[in-house]
């Protein structure tokens, strides 16, 4: 755009964008650094060395839902952390009380100039493709057809690279100025080590000129009170290079390390779940008797799949639970409102989704007194179940509960009890499978019940 958009967009909200190493694929990202009019983006469920930046005018992102409304699907990103049947789960997790960037932050990306008007010697502001977050000033080396060969004033030439007359990786000179990118000064062909030295011991000054503008992202992090990313690999994309020292900023040091932190605990949080069918599956070792049992479990889980300290698991108590709305019922609820409820309970509070889903099964009965019947009364401090029946209203109450594997045993065992094995689960159900997974019939005459 001859003028610069406006860039609306803060760290930390969620859009749709191309995979940029597999651009057939939609994925979700998170913006994590803000600079001009461009976008730090990192999708979600990836690593951090392969965040890219994208202006906000971009017609690689777009507002969350676009995807869907188009008949597409959201896909994992290229290198997604978790195993490939874990995605749905991680998809409503990530998604779930996230702050969605709004439509109206997204610009309209420009026509393209036709034919291609430069000619060597012009001057003009690029991206330096090998630190992308850097702008610098460069020149038109050579002209082949709608290609140009952008070369950075003041380097040596293995930064220089081709790119289209189009590209959106290249700006007229006074860009800068005008979105309030730092540009970065010209090289002077030389190795200069002591700068280099004196750069990389104070990361945070520059930081804030290569990679911010001073007004809009520079106290993000601060206000988000984000604590600094633990444990953090090496090999990010501000390697040194020879004759190009000043310019490698550890840029990753501020802000993709602090914004890291919050991307990788969205993501662990799945990792839990991701587990948990295994136990489902196996009904016969399950008698979850108490919600401490319950909760060393999921702490368990968490620490294999993640590393992280039971004590942080401890925090993490929210599950969803997936209706099999066309499977098999069973003898005690009426197939036709079991069709009515909705596809998942949750993502939400453990003892509020499983409130949700043992109502939902009293609801759905023929008779809510056989459901009260499989359910142990004496609990206290969980949630109320209620259902009038005998010309009376009738109340009992669930047992506390703080972890998303108590729930799922707590449900199974319910759901065995009602003979519709198959009714709940952690991963979403396909309208396809209908009665497909459905173990065999349980004896109809063994009445059961919930602890």
């Amino acid at each position: 755009s001859r003028i610069p958009p406006t860039n609306d967009f803060k760290v930390g909200m969620k859009l749709e964008a191309h995979d940029p190493r597999n651009v057939t694929s939609v994925c979700i990202a998170t913006v994590i650094g803000i600079t001009g009019a461009r976008l730090r983006l990192r999708l979600d469920g990836s690593d951090n060395k392969n965040d890219f930046w994208r202006l906000v005018d971009s017609s690689d992102i777009q507002p969350i839902g676009t995807c869907e409304k188009k008949g597409g699907m959201l896909q994992p990103p290229l290198g997604f952390q978790m195993n490939a049947s874990s995605w749905p789960m991680f998809l409503l997790r990530t998604l779930n009380g996230a702050e969605m960037a709004p439509a109206a932050f997204f610009k309209k990306e420009p026509p393209k100039p036709v034919p291609n008007c430069f000619k060597v010697g012009m001057k003009l502001e690029a991206i330096d493709r090998k630190n992308p977050y850097l702008i610098c000033p460069a020149t038109i080396g050579d002209v082949k057809g709608d290609e140009v060969f952008v070369t950075f004033d003041g380097w040596r030439g293995a930064f220089d690279y081709w790119c289209r007359c189009d590209s959106r990786d290249i700006f007229p000179v006074g860009w800068c100025s005008l979105t309030g990118d730092a540009l970065q000064p010209p090289g002077n062909n030389v190795s200069i080590t002591k700068s280099s030295a004196k750069i990389q011991s104070s990361p945070s000054k520059v930081t804030r000129r290569s990679m911010q503008s001073p007004q809009k992202s520079a106290p993000v992090p601060a206000q988000r009170g984000r604590k600094p990313g633990r444990g953090k690999p090496p090999g990010q994309s501000a390697v040194p290079k020879k004759g190009r020292s000043p310019k490698n900023i550890p840029l990753t040091k501020s802000t993709s390390h602090t914004e890291n932190l919050k991307t990788r605990k969205k993501s662990l949080k799945p990792g839990k779940k991701k587990k948990i069918p295994s136990e489902q599956l196996t009904p016969p070792s399950l008698s979850p008797h108490s919600s401490s049992e319950g909760d060393s479990g999921t702490a368990q889980i968490l620490k294999d799949g993640t590393g992280l300290s039971g004590a942080t698991a401890a925090v993490i108590s929210t599950v969803c639970v997936y209706v099999n709305k066309h499977g098999n019922s069973g003898p005690h609820l009426d197939k036709k409102k079991v069709q009515q409820l909705p596809d998942h309970f949750g993502p939400g509070p453990v003892n509020v989704v499983l409130q949700q889903a043992v109502q939902a099964c009293v609801d759905c009965a023929y008779q809510s007194k056989t459901v009260f019947g499989f359910l142990k009364s004496g609990h206290h401090g969980g949630e109320m179940i209620t259902a009038s029946f005998d010309g009376e209203k009738h109340a009992i109450n669930l047992p506390s509960v703080n972890s998303a594997s108590f729930v799922l045993r707590f449900l199974e065992k319910l759901c065995h009890s009602l003979q519709c094995d198959n009714l709940f689960s952690s991963q979403p159900f396909s309208p396809y499978m209908g009665c497909a997974h459905s173990p065999t019939e349980y004896d109809r005459n063994k009445p059961g019940t919930v602890e």
